[in-house]
């Protein structure tokens, strides 16, 4: 064994026994407070997340002259109540219960705002009350229409209670045709706006079919329109739901969001971030519908949370190509426990937009229920940004059509087999020391994809017990170095379980197979987890060959 291989192994083997370290806390059953769950032998440092105080003040917006009656315009009262909380130095302004209709509400330092129960904020639909601002977007600095709920350079904020947040998104969303059943398709296309000329895709109206036309989806082409056309099709620069920026000690606990014009909760570069107890619904068919975007944050709690996304769920960016290398700042020390996810593109995701780098999470006991995928890391060359110390444990997923782990570092891309090999550089994404443990999944189109670059293959990646049952495909590994795959299942899949090429350092079960160039098949798969002993073998084919 050369010395490069040694190390790498060493690395690997530093990661796998911090990890182990971790798992006592990981079991749900073992008694202990939730607080000391969270921080209790994590396998990285971090500091405990710092949340904010509040004083002993409190105003109602009833007494700034908001009304309930879903009809008068509320945004004035509400922001009144929010300016004057923060400037006696801080308190609580309370949302009772009751129909609330509101423009964009902007969030102060020192202020939670304080929904009770049976209160519903619902959003204007009124374009007009949204004016267009310079923020980012999608890991880009870019044009948006000012948020619903927003806070920048905000300390000591919060979001509490039990109201309900509507952030009227389907005045803002196009859609597509084949999201929809036919009536819902008809009914839609009746309801007013404007259809592309292929008839795929609705638009709210004229304005966003134009700027579709205009932008083909890159968000590059803004620089190139005028302010005066951008007033004409501002609806197709949606804004996220709630947008946090550069803000620190933030709480978003209770409340509900539901409904958001692009993302839902998206902080960026952001400081003590805790969300618990917090739900997000948005329509299956919401084109852009993340549910929460943490991006560039550092010091992160989600615990407790429900998520029903029409993209990604849970999902860690730090920018994107070279405006996020600009920035240059990771998301870094994450925790996200206890948490469930219904739909959505991934569970839990990182990237693509990673560019900044995303460094020391851990996620353990997550439920994914018929998520597109179930663990979800995407980039591509041109990205840059390092993905490292990532802990994944106690994880359970049903009816996944897609992968239940996949790893992909051409998301998005088409690249042939001929395309040249770049030199590695600062735009090579680079995903190492990743550690996965106590995986369930009933039913995927597929158990494992790893797909890494030649010049930068996956590595350090660690797989223990994992089972996938109703599997329609195995094990994929292309472009990796050093993975260990210890007590997998893989059940009913229609080729052999384990499929690698192009692989160095890989260890099944304790055998280790220090090059496999061209394609090859591990027919069997057994070992000892939770369960007990499980052995899959598979029917033995002339075309495959076998290791």
């Amino acid at each position: 064994m050369n010395t490069l291989l040694k190390k790498d192994l060493r690395v690997m083997m530093t990661g796998l026994l911090m990890f182990i370290s971790c798992l006592a806390y990981s079991n749900p059953g073992n008694g202990t407070k939730e607080k000391e769950d969270v921080y209790k032998n994590l396998p990285f440092s971090m500091p405990e997340v710092s949340k904010p105080s509040f004083p002993d003040y409190e105003v109602n917006i009833r007494d700034f002259g908001a009304l309930s009656d879903g009809v008068t315009l509320n945004t004035e009262a509400i922001n009144n109540a929010i300016k004057t909380v923060s400037s006696k130095g801080g308190g609580k302004v309370i949302i009772p219960e009751g129909l609330w209709l509101t423009g964009p509400v902007v969030l102060l330092s020192n202020v939670n705002l304080y929904t009770e129960k049976n209160a519903l904020i619902v959003f204007s639909s009124d374009t007009s009350l949204y004016p267009i601002i310079e923020a980012s977007f999608e890991g880009l600095d870019t044009k948006r229409c000012q948020s619903p709920i927003s806070a920048m350079n905000a300390e000591n904020i919060a979001i509490t209670g039990s109201g309900v947040f509507d952030g009227a998104g389907d005045r803002w969303r196009p859609v597509k045709k084949d999201k929809m059943t036919e009536r819902q398709w008809k009914n839609l296309v009746s309801s007013g706006g404007k259809v592309d000329e292929n008839g795929k895709v609705w638009y709210p109206d004229a304005g966003a079919l134009k700027a579709s036309v205009l932008m083909t989806g890159q968000n590059s082409g803004q620089k190139e329109i005028t302010d005066e056309e951008w007033i004409y099709m501002k609806s197709w620069l949606r804004p996220v739901m709630l947008s946090i920026v550069k803000s620190k000690r933030i709480l978003l606990e209770g409340v509900t969001f539901k409904n958001s014009p692009g993302w839902c909760i998206h902080p960026l570069s952001c400081e003590s971030l805790t969300l618990n107890d917090v739900k997000v619904f948005n329509p299956w068919y919401s084109q852009n519908g993340d549910a929460l975007d943490v991006e560039s944050c550092k010091n992160v709690l989600v615990t407790n949370c429900f998520f029903d996304a029409g993209d990604d769920a849970i999902c860690l960016k730090s920018g994107k190509d070279e405006d996020g290398r600009r920035r240059g700042e990771p998301c870094e020390n994450v925790i996200i426990k206890n948490n469930t996810v219904l739909h959505g593109h991934g569970g839990f995701v990182i990237g693509s937009e990673m560019s900044g780098g995303v460094r020391n999470v851990y996620v353990s006991g997550c439920s994914f229920v018929g998520t597109d995928v179930g663990l979800r890391f995407k980039s591509t060359r041109g990205r840059g940004g390092v993905v490292e110390n990532i802990f994944i444990d106690n994880i359970n997923m049903i009816d996944i059509p897609n992968d239940a782990l996949t790893m992909d570092l051409y998301y998005a891309v088409n690249d042939s087999p001929e395309t040249p090999i770049p030199d590695v550089n600062e735009e090579t994404p680079v995903f190492r020391n990743i550690y996965i443990s106590n995986v369930l999944c009933r039913g995927a189109g597929r158990a494992v994809y790893f797909n890494g670059l030649p010049e930068m293959p996956l590595k350090n990646i660690l797989i223990k017990n994992m089972t996938v049952t109703n599997a329609k495909k195995g094990i994929v590994i292309n472009q990796a170095s050093q993975v260990n795959m210890e007590n997998i299942k893989v059940e009913d899949s229609e080729i052999p379980a384990i499929q690698i090429e192009n692989a160095t350092g890989v260890i099944i079960n304790g055998k280790e197979y220090k090059r496999i160039p061209e394609r090859c098949y591990f027919p069997e798969i057994s070992g000892t987890n939770r369960f007990g002993t499980v052995t899959n073998l598979l029917e033995i084919s002339d075309k495959y060959v076998f290791c």
